[in-house]
């Protein structure tokens, strides 16, 4: 029975996920499948691959194809790399110790490679939002810069037409102030005039007991 390792595809719509899955080549794409060895996930950056090594290994030895996707995802694990040296083992080319070396050696290069990639990445993402907030923060002074500005335009044009308008609200005051102290003389002056009649009127009246003292003298 021809087996092939292929991708089996499940997740949501612009979301998909896919299943690393050793099938009849015969079989649907999404169909039945003999063994899942893994996930594969191209949303993130770099790709997540999730993977049963030594299970991969073990079909792949056994003559299963891949397809494009999944050999590519099987170079990048290194299943493919452990594959031709164990070829080599197997031929008598080199032994399982030098094998082991050469794989354990490609492995931490491509590691490396992979941490570079990340580190890289991580850099990249940083660097964008320091530059967005920068970008941000330049339309945030700017804009208050252009407030203060205006706040400052419209106090000083308060200020002039405080100025211009000081003379004239001088003058009413003025005004107002002189209607009051004239009302205010208006309504003293009657007032003095009666006080200053008041004690003339008490002289010329007397009292029926000052009378009759007066009558009283004139007699004895």
């Amino acid at each position: 029975m021809p087996v092939k390792i292929r991708l089996a595809r499940r997740g949501r719509k612009k979301q998909a996920m896919y299943d690393v899955v050793v099938a009849d080549s015969r079989a649907p794409r999404d169909g039945r499948f003999i063994e899942k060895i893994g996930t594969y996930n191209p949303n993130t950056d770099p790709a997540t691959i999730d993977l049963d090594n030594d299970k991969a290994f073990d079909w792949v030895m056994k003559g299963a194809q891949a397809t494009d996707t999944v050999r590519a995802m099987l170079s990048y694990r290194g299943i493919m790399m452990k594959k031709h040296l164990q070829i080599g083992v197997n031929k008598g080319a080199i032994t399982q110790e030098e094998a082991d070396k050469k794989l354990e050696a490609w492995m931490k290069d491509k590691e490396s490679k992979i941490q570079g990639k990340v580190d890289k990445l991580a850099k990249e993402k940083a660097a964008k939002k320091k530059a967005a907030l920068e970008a941000e923060k330049k339309v945030s002074d700017a804009r208050a810069e252009e407030l203060k500005k205006k706040a400052q335009e419209a106090e000083a044009a308060l200020v002039e037409e405080i100025k211009e308008g000081g003379a004239e609200g001088d003058e009413d005051v003025a005004e107002d102030v002189a209607e009051v102290e004239e009302a205010q003389a208006a309504v003293e002056a009657p007032a003095e005039e009666a006080q200053a009649e008041e004690p003339k009127a008490e002289a010329k009246e007397e009292t029926p007991a000052e009378e009759a003292k007066e009558e009283d003298k004139k007699e004895g």
